[in-house]
Formats: C-alpha cells, sequence, structure tokens
C-alpha cells in the first residue's frame, strides 16, 4: 500500500472509528502527511518500504529543522499510532516503530497574568461596554467568561444559547474526546453576559439572514471563530506592562493558577478545566509554587 493511501485510511479510522477530536485528528495528519514527504524524497513510496531507520532519520531531520520537543514527540506518537494500525490490519508484518522512543520534553510552566492585571484588564473592558457598543459588550463577555471558566477557545467558541444557563450561572460544553462535562461561572462573568445576550448580540444578528445559535458572533453576525478569539485576547494582553502572556489559553493557565492560590481543591480543578489526567492538572501547584519562591525572594531580607 502506498504511504499517502495509508495515512489517508488510518485518519479516517482515527475521525471516526476512534472518535479523536478534529484538531488532534488534523495535527496527526500533518505529521504523517510530513513523514510521507520526508520519504518520498528518499524514493520510499510504499508502506513496505518504511524501516524504524527512516523513522529515526525523520524524527532527527525534525529536531535538526527547529522544532519543539512537545512537537516532535507528538510526531513520535503519531507515528507510532500509525505503524501499530498497519501492524494490526496486516499491512505490514512487523509495528516498526514499536521501538522508536519519544523525545523527553522539557515542561515549561504556563505563563499567567497577575492578579491585579487581570481586574484591570476586566475593568478596562466593562468601561468600554459601558457605552453599549455591541462589540464592546460581546469582548467584555467573552474574556469575563474565559477568565471565570477557564474553557478552551474550541469550547468557548463551540457554545451555543442553549448550553449557557443564566439561573445556575453555568455552562454546558464539549470538551476532548467529545465529553461533555458543566462549568460554574462567577457573578461579574453573569453580569456581563446577561448584558451581551439582551443587547449586543441581537445587534449583532440583525446583519445575517441565518443568525446561529451561537453565544458568541462575529460583526458580520457569524459563529465567532478560535483566530478571532485569539486575536481579540492577544492584543488585549499585549496591552500588560512586562507581560509574557498571549491568546486565550493563557487566560485558562491563569483561572486555574488564581483558582488554586485561593485555596481551591485540585480534582475540583482538574474537572473544571476538563482534564483527564490529574498530573495535567498538577502543572498549576507548580507554577503557584513558582510565585511563592518569587514573592519570598523578593519579600525576605535573609532570601
Amino acid at each position: 500500500m502506498r504511504i499517502p493511501q495509508a495515512v489517508a485510511r488510518y485518519i479516517d479510522y482515527v475521525s471516526v472509528e476512534r472518535q479523536y477530536s478534529d484538531a488532534t485528528s488534523r495535527a496527526y495528519e500533518s505529521d504523517l502527511a510530513a513523514l510521507a514527504a520526508f520519504a518520498s524524497e528518499r524514493g520510499i513510496d510504499d508502506v513496505l518500504a518504511v524501516d524504524l531507520e527512516l523513522l529515526r532519520d525523520w524524527l532527527w531531520q525534525s529536531s535538526q529543522a527547529g522544532l519543539g520537543h512537545a512537537t516532535i514527540a507528538r510526531r513520535s506518537a503519531s507515528v507510532r499510532g500509525w505503524s501499530a494500525w498497519l501492524a494490526r490490519n496486516g499491512h505490514i508484518s512487523v509495528d516498526i516503530a514499536a521501538r522508536l522512543r519519544s523525545p523527553k520534553t522539557g515542561r515549561s510552566l504556563p505563563h499567567v497574568v497577575q492578579r491585579p492585571q487581570m481586574e484591570a484588564l476586566l475593568d478596562a473592558l466593562g468601561e468600554k461596554a459601558a457605552s453599549g457598543d455591541p462589540v464592546a459588550l460581546r469582548d467584555s463577555a467573552l474574556v469575563e467568561l474565559l477568565y471565570a471558566s477557564g474553557l478552551r477557545v474550541s469550547e468557548l467558541c463551540g457554545l451555543d444559547v442553549d448550553d449557557v444557563d443564566l439561573d445556575r450561572l453555568t455552562v454546558r460544553v464539549l470538551g476532548k474526546g467529545a465529553k461533555e462535562r458543566v462549568v460554574p461561572f462567577g457573578v461579574p462573568a453573569h453580569s456581563a453576559l446577561v448584558d451581551y445576550l439582551r443587547q449586543a448580540r441581537p445587534a449583532l444578528l440583525a446583519r445575517t439572514g441565518s443568525p446561529p445559535p451561537a453565544v458568541f458572533v462575529g460583526v458580520r453576525g457569524g459563529r465567532l471563530n478560535p483566530r478571532s478569539v485569539y486575536n481579540l485576547v492577544s492584543r488585549l494582553l499585549a496591552g500588560i506592562p512586562g507581560g509574557s502572556a498571549a491568546g486565550p489559553h493563557a487566560l485558562r493557565h491563569t483561572a486555574a493558577t488564581h483558582l488554586l492560590d485561593g485555596g481551591a481543591d485540585l480534582r475540583a480543578v482538574q474537572e473544571l478545566l476538563g482534564h483527564a489526567s490529574l498530573g495535567t492538572t498538577q502543572i498549576y501547584t507548580h507554577v503557584s509554587v513558582e510565585r511563592l519562591k518569587e514573592s519570598y525572594r523578593t519579600a525576605h531580607p535573609r532570601a
């Protein structure tokens, strides 16, 4: 079987049968397309000609090209899954990637926005929203909800009006692996959402002939997409002096860190964020410890 054909069939398998998320399926497809191109450059077009040496050379070239540890580790995972699938289905006799080792990833601490800076940012958005401008009202509600709930940007953009319970102050989201969870939010986010849904959203929807059920919509009335949210949040965070956080995921990091700083239980934060593993959530305890160390170094006379 030709490599591109085997890649296409494997992506169909993980998307349909395994029900991987669209983002994960696209990442695997991108990784394996890069492998197919690498093999083609070496005159290899059939899965039977792929061996462990080729895979190791591909990962080595990836590292030489400047790709990050996490990306290379994902490429390794992508090809191991593909190879195992090929072997199970009889396309190759031996799982060639079974002995392929992933590089150890250097896990960096996530960047978070300091609490006073976050409050100043939200206050500034609230002042703009007070003008009644539909976009300003939307942006205020959007950032308030992101910070209050720790949602992923894909989860935020996927929200429909029926997913928001304003009486119980919760939203129902569909997370990774099509897992549904209910996430609470606070009073400031509730106030911003009410103002947006009652005043701004109808004004934005008036600009389209077929209104979507989406909570957050763009200036033309269509569902707001993750790229637009990323650009908005990055622009806002870029205005914070000395800040290094960028993008909506930084608000997710910030929400988790501030919850733990305030005494929230680690497992409660895990459930809020929709992490499958507690180990993923534990990185935020390291962030809190680092902040404690920094406070100690700057405040203690004998630090």
